[in-house]
């Protein structure tokens, strides 16, 4: 949706929401412009049935018509039991909020339209006087026109004439702020473009940046090297630019743990611009199963006291990922060194890191003698943390620099769901950075990834939110990543 479709909406129909169920059953709305619906108390239409997201779907004007479109819910927008993304909004559409969530009507309903709806063409006061205060009757001007009218005779009444420009000139400001509200809400939306546009820039040549540098490994090139240093320059610069749109645009004016989760999103690569509400509140959601046991804390704890988190740190920074993906082994084994996973037909997964035998020989590690026994086996280089630790940052590296086109969250997703499951989905979206990302991915295909997957990617995310201050979301240890990174800083 564009702000200059926005300004030139059809101002004849007003639309009608009515609540056939749930929490609201019965309410009725009435709307003349683009609104959303959801439980957010800033939605025009709130709903408070738990089902429906803070900001579900959006109705707008686009290209001489009316849209609903669903804004990435969590549950889903159905309409004849079908879930969709968008849908032109006509008289009578009927709308589900989630599979079982509140229904809704939707009706266009004619209005009449007269002159006193539109702005004087002449700008001047004398337009003004001319447009509020023509011999029009009151049945032909609009309410803002009859507003002025009657003020106008309150002061009549009470002063002399003095005042009458007085009243006419606080409408002129009135119309003057609200031209002034559009144009700064025009400028909102520009930056907006131009900053999501620098992101994603940056995001190409950073795939860009890895492509060259394995070439670079492969061939021994060296002229190769001016190029990689030209890109990085390019990019730091680029990333200048973007944070301070960020800083204009106040992006983290939310509270401190919103700000956080955001701000993870921007660790794993992706854009802090277009989260959608309904993934920030699944966090929350897994942040309380996190809540619920104290497995994220012994892992942790596990994991210090064997010196791990240096090591990953370091892999994964050599590979130019986020040392969060620390979070990924902990949800693969919560850090226990020997074990070994279920069996698979792909054969077993065994280490921290849960390599299956054809992804450990593919990255380098020698499988030991009892690979096809549920057994820990020292001769494997699987239960070698520091090797198997390069391996798997390899592995990563390679997936977000392929099929997940930089997104951190699609790489988790194409480590947990087999060799090509995920992958063969990832490469059905279209092959750039901006748009290939995990919500993306859930609202193309949500139905067909496996509860298991949704929930890892879930459980690492909202733990990696956790570990950047662990005592605001009620855990009583350190972030584990810390010192490692000050380490490696200094």
């Amino acid at each position: 949706m564009t702000e200059e479709n926005n300004l030139n909406i059809d101002n004849t129909f007003s639309i009608i929401v009515r609540v056939e169920s749930g929490n609201s059953a019965g309410e009725e709305f009435i709307l003349e412009r683009p609104f959303r619906i959801g439980r957010d108390e800033e939605c025009e239409v709130m709903l408070t049935d738990g089902i429906v997201s803070r900001s579900h779907v959006e109705i707008y004007w686009l290209n001489d018509k009316w849209w609903l479109a669903d804004l990435e819910s969590a549950n889903g927008t159905f309409v004849n039991n079908k879930i969709i993304d968008k849908v032109e909004l006509e008289d009578g559409l009927q709308v589900q909020l989630g599979e079982n969530g509140p229904r809704l009507s939707f009706s266009l309903k004619q209005k009449s339209i007269n002159q006193s709806s539109k702005t004087p063409n002449d700008k001047s006061v004398s337009g003004y006087i001319d447009h509020y205060f023509d011999n029009r009757p009151a049945g032909e001007v609009g309410e803002h026109t009859m507003m002025i009218r009657q003020a106008y005779e309150v002061v009549k009444k009470k002063h002399s004439s003095k005042y009458i420009y007085a009243i006419i000139g606080i409408a002129v400001v009135a119309v003057l702020i609200g031209a002034y509200a559009i144009y700064q809400h025009i400028n909102t939306s520009k930056q907006l473009e131009l900053a999501e546009a620098i992101f994603y820039d940056m995001k190409s040549i950073e795939l860009e940046i890895s492509r060259l540098n394995e070439a670079l490994t492969k061939t021994g090139d060296k002229e190769l090297i001016a190029s990689v240093n030209q890109l990085k320059s390019t990019r730091k610069e680029m990333e200048k630019k973007y944070d301070e749109y960020i800083n204009i645009l106040d992006i983290y004016d939310m509270d401190e743990e919103e700000q956080i989760i955001v701000n993870m999103a921007r660790n794993f690569g992706e854009c802090e611009l277009n989260i959608p509400e309904s993934f920030i509140d699944e966090v929350k959601v897994y942040i309380e199963k996190w809540k619920s046991s104290t497995r994220l804390k012994t892992a942790i704890e596990r994991a210090k006291k064997n010196g791990y988190e240096k090591i990953i740190a370091e892999k994964m920074l050599a590979e130019q990922l986020p040392p969060h993906f620390y979070y990924l082994a902990l949800q693969e084994s919560n850090f226990i060194k020997d074990i070994v996973g279920p069996q698979t037909r792909y054969g077993y997964a065994k280490g921290i890191w849960q390599f299956i035998p054809k992804t450990a020989i593919k990255y380098g590690l020698r499988l030991g003698p009892m690979v096809k026994l549920k057994k820990y086996d020292p001769r494997d280089d699987r239960f070698k943390f520091e090797k198997a630790t390069a391996a798997a940052a390899k592995y990563l590296s390679d997936i977000y620099n392929t099929e997940a086109q930089a997104s951190g969250l699609l790489v988790m997703a194409s480590y947990n769901w087999g060799e090509h499951n995920v992958r063969d989905l990832i490469l059905k979206m279209p092959g750039n950075p901006k748009d290939r990302n995990f919500w993306k991915l859930l609202s193309a295909y949500k139905n067909k990834i496996p509860d298991e997957t949704y929930n890892y990617v879930f459980y690492i995310f909202s733990a990696a939110v956790i570990g950047e201050n662990p005592k605001l979301f009620g855990f009583d240890f350190d972030n584990p990543l810390s010192d490692a990174i000050s380490e490696m800083n200094n």
